[in-house]
């Protein structure tokens, strides 16, 4: 990578790969102890604020304000460490019984991405438990990047990372808690891969770590290569993307041109 870029051609991220708590607070306050400096963009997983619980668990006691006391913590660590930050939480909806499943950006940048696909899948039933959010696109601009926003069960339909390459994202980030089982480590690489190289795009993918969940957090280029990928242990990845390489990819697999349909 070229070490000369400018801000506007690269963006430093970091990948915190840790496993949530069922104690909001003592996930808040790790916020702040684990988020690094020095990069531009901080991914943590899905259900960052607070874990799903046993499988069918009621998490509507967990779910806050966009404006609560984990987006108000998010928003001082973001601001404490020059950056801007992406992480999980469970979300007030219209239904008291089942709250939404947000991706919270607070930082440098602001919005809120409520997942669409829910995880009714592999014996699993979230939809019992959560609202999904309106189907569309979520893009936010990060220090120039236009980024995209997916979480976990999305990245099983193409048609979702293909919307937000629509809407202008060079990056798409996937913060996900995916459990741990037969497969389930082979289905997430390949398709985090598939993601990247189908659109030509940078993916960074964060999981929670195992024992319970996949871990792998990883970040993919956009010709599908890994630049960087955990194990399944707790862990801090850091990656810089860049914009040469994103328009070089897209000159060599010229794929999202040539589209007929």
């Amino acid at each position: 990578m070229n070490s000369e870029a400018t801000p506007a051609e690269r963006l430093r991220l970091a990948l915190v790969q840790q496993a949530a708590g069922l104690d909001p607070t003592a996930n808040r306050h790790r916020l702040a102890k684990l988020t690094p400096e020095g990069v531009d963009l901080v991914i943590w997983p899905e259900a960052t604020a607070r874990d799903f619980g046993e499988a069918g668990s009621d998490v509507s006691a967990y779910a806050e304000h966009v404006t609560g006391e984990f987006g108000t913590e998010l928003g001082r660590v973001a601001e404490a460490r020059d950056t801007t930050i992406v992480a999980g939480m469970f979300e007030v909806s219209h239904d008291p019984a089942r709250p939404f499943n947000t991706l919270l950006v607070r930082g440098k940048a602001a919005a809120s991405y409520r997942k669409i696909h829910l995880y009714d899948s592999f014996g699993y039933k979230e939809s019992d438990r959560l609202s999904a959010g309106d189907a569309g696109p979520v893009v936010v601009t990060v220090d120039g990047w236009s980024v995209g926003l997916m979480t976990c069960y999305d990245l099983r339909f193409p048609e979702m990372a293909r919307l937000l390459i629509d809407a202008g994202a060079e990056l798409i980030v996937i913060p996900a808690a995916w459990v741990a089982g037969p497969r389930k480590v082979e289905h997430w690489r390949t398709l985090v891969r598939a993601r990247a190289i189908e659109n030509t795009v940078f993916v960074a993918a964060v999981g929670q770590p195992g024992p319970r969940y996949t871990g792998h957090s990883m970040v993919v280029d956009p010709l599908g290569d890994v630049l960087v990928e955990a194990e399944d242990e707790p862990a801090v990845l850091e990656a810089t993307v860049t914009r040469a390489a994103l328009e070089e990819a897209r000159h060599t697999n010229p794929s999202l041109a040539n589209r007929r349909l």
